[in-house]
């Protein structure tokens, strides 16, 4: 199993509504350094860590450098490579710096976007089960229509790092 920090917590914040970007009541959650990541291999230490824990449909990117959210699913992202500074809670959000060993969970509708990132910058994404992603644009009409489906995603059977008895199962009560 992937090594995580004994002690690992994660921040977290809450985004207020914005009138683009809707987020969540539920808190935003960024486990800082707490995934020690092989060296050889840091993306299939990341992908392991979430398949062990439920999360899949996994996929091996950057964080796009517009302004999106997903209103019918809740995302997962690790950092497996480099560091960027990511935006999110949408413009009236927060500006974070995560790298390699980071995890980023985000509730159905947070926003989020890439201010700047390493060459090397790697994230993987991944879902609970049962979810279908779709990436929604601030605007008016998609906020309207994403207040009606974030109340109905459903809460994940486990936290993506810390598993069925993991911070995110506490916090997301």
């Amino acid at each position: 199993m992937p090594a995580v920090r004994d002690d690992a917590e994660p921040l977290a914040i809450v985004f207020g509504d914005d009138g683009l970007v809707p987020n969540n009541i539920l808190p935003f959650l960024v486990y800082q350094g707490a995934v020690t990541l092989d060296p050889n291999h840091p993306e299939e230490t990341i992908e392991n860590l979430f398949d062990e824990n439920g999360w899949g449909g996994t996929w091996r990117n950057g964080v796009y450098d517009y302004l999106h959210y997903h209103s019918t699913v809740h995302e997962v992202l690790g950092v497996a490579r480099g560091h960027a500074r990511v935006r999110f809670g949408g413009d009236r959000g927060q500006e974070l710096d995560i790298r390699a060993g980071d995890v980023a969970i985000l509730p159905a509708g947070t926003g989020h976007q890439c201010i700047r990132a390493s060459a090397d910058f790697c994230v993987i994404g991944a879902y609970p089960p049962g979810s279908r992603m779709e990436i929604t644009r601030a605007t008016p009409e998609n906020h309207a229509k994403a207040l009606t489906t974030i109340p109905q995603v459903a809460r994940p059977p486990a936290d993506p790092v810390t598993g069925k008895h993991g911070a995110l199962m506490r916090l997301w009560r």
